[in-house]
Parts: structure tokens; sequence; C-alpha cells
């Protein structure tokens, strides 16, 4: 078909004149906002920077330990000194400071939103189409708007990987809660529990498993992003990826990203042993035993 026959709709100039619009309009909001972003990154840069190397890397192997045992807690410290030995531990730092500020906003929108959706039908046949949207629209174009609201540096980054990496948190959630038996439910309405009583008490706790998977893909979409908003002048990894790619260095790339890989396993395993170690899901596995 002849593209000339069909009139030219300017959706691209609507959505600049809207961004550049909410720009000027919310701009002392975004400024707050970034304030509020950049002190609490730099907080936790310099929690995470600030001791040496080994304090900070046996807290996180302690961590390991304690969700899954002493072989992820082995495999782990190994996996840091490798970092620290190719002289990425300060931007695996910095790196690990923005996916935890960004995971962490992510949930506190994703969980209280996925649990309006999976007890409101209307919720989610509106919030469906609009994490669809989100979840294939290519991550590269949520650094644009950001880059023009917040500027370049590590805020555009965090809200380019808040919104990136919302769904499966909103989408495992509501899944988690739906699949929780109706019987049990029926079961505390029967004995006169509040519907935010059975909600804390019985769907929670039941669709916990769930959700703590919803919480691990979170957080591992966070850490894609982050590493992508390294073009955007997000410290970190992310930013020797970049100047590795700008540079066709090679040896700066792999130890750049065996770095984000040790990083991910940690994490990745960490929280997918805590969803696997709580009481309900111990209970389900005996059960099904």
């Amino acid at each position: 078909m002849n593209e000339t026959l069909v009139p030219r709709v300017p959706l691209g100039q609507w959505v600049d004149g809207g961004v550049a619009w909410v720009t000027d309009t919310f701009r002392p909001l975004f400024s707050f906002v970034k304030d509020v972003l950049v002190g609490i990154y730099d907080m936790l840069d310099v929690v995470l920077s600030g001791p040496p190397f080994w304090v900070v890397a046996l807290v996180l192997a302690g961590l390991a330990f304690l969700a899954k045992g002493w072989r992820l807690a082995v495999g782990s410290l190994v996996g840091f000194v490798v970092i620290a030995s190719v002289g990425q531990w300060g931007n695996a730092m910095d790196t690990l400071a923005l996916v935890i500020l960004a995971s962490v906003i992510a949930l506190a929108i994703a969980l209280p939103l996925g649990i309006w959706a999976a007890r409101d039908d209307r919720v989610s046949r509106v919030v469906r189409p609009v994490l669809d949207f989100m979840q294939t629209m290519p991550a590269f174009v949520y650094l644009i708007p950001t880059v023009v609201i917040f500027l370049a540096g590590p805020v555009p980054g965090i809200v380019a990987t808040v919104i990136f990496a919302l769904a499966p948190g909103v989408r495992f959630t509501e899944l988690g809660i739906r699949q929780v038996d109706p019987e049990v439910v029926e079961a505390g309405h029967a004995f006169g529990s509040t519907p935010g009583r059975i909600l804390r008490q019985i769907q929670l706790p039941l669709a916990l498993p769930t959700i703590m998977a919803g919480v691990n893909q979170v957080i591992m979409l966070a850490l894609s992003m982050v590493v992508i908003a390294g073009m955007v002048g997000a410290d970190g990894l992310g930013s020797d990826v970049v100047a590795a790619l700008q540079r066709v260095n090679v040896a700066l790339g792999f130890e750049a990203g065996l770095s984000v890989v040790v990083l991910a396993m940690f994490l990745d395993r960490v929280t997918a042993a805590l969803g696997t170690r709580s009481p309900v899901s111990k209970a389900l596995a005996a059960a099904k035993a």
C-alpha cells in the first residue's frame, strides 16, 4: 500500500508537546522528586561503597547464607572477590544502590496495585493493557522523556527503571491472590473476618510464593535496565559497558559484564530462596509430598 495515501498523523509531535507541557507545568515537583531520589541514592551508595570491600562482601554473603545456606554464601563471596579483583567493586556498589532504590519504589507501587486489581475486576481490565504496553515498549524509549524531565544523571535511570520493572510485580501479585482457594476465603468470611483481615492473614500469606516470584522478576528487570541507564549518565557498571562499546574496549566490557552477571546471580538466588523459605511455601511443599 502506498503510504502517501494515508494521512500523516503527527503522533510523535503530540507526545513531544505533552512531555514539554508536563515538564514546564510540574517543574517544581520534578525538582523535589529529583532531590529526594538523589539524596536516597547517595545515602545507599555511601552505605555500600563507604566501608571496606571485605566488610560489605561478608555482609552480603551473610544474607546469602541466611537465605539459602553456606553454598550460596561461599559462591557469592567468591563472586564478590572476582568483582573486586577486576577493579569493578565501586561501580558494582553504585549499580546495586540503583537496583535497590528502583526495586523498592517499583514494589511499593506494584504490590498495592496488584492487590487492588485482584480484588476489583474493573481495575484489572484497565491495568492489564497498560502493563502490556509497558512491557512491550523498548527499554531505551523510557530514557528519552526521563532525560528531558530530569536531565542526565542517576535520576532518569532510576525513574525509567521503575517504569520498566513495574509490570511483573503487579501481574504476579494479582495472580497470586486470585489463585487463593475461594473456599478458604469463604471460610474466613463465615467466621466473621473483615476483608482487610482476610487479605492480611489468608490471601497474602497463601499468595506469598507467587508474589516473591514477582519480586524476583522486578529486581532482575531493574538490574538489566540500570545497565542501559548508563547511557544517560547513571553511575555504575552501565557507564563502563557504554564506555567499552564506544571505545571498542573488549577487556573493559568483559569485566563490567562479568560483574553484572555476578550481581544478577546473587540477587536472583537470594530473592528466589526467600520465597521458598517462607512458612507457607514449606507447608505447601510438605502437603504436595
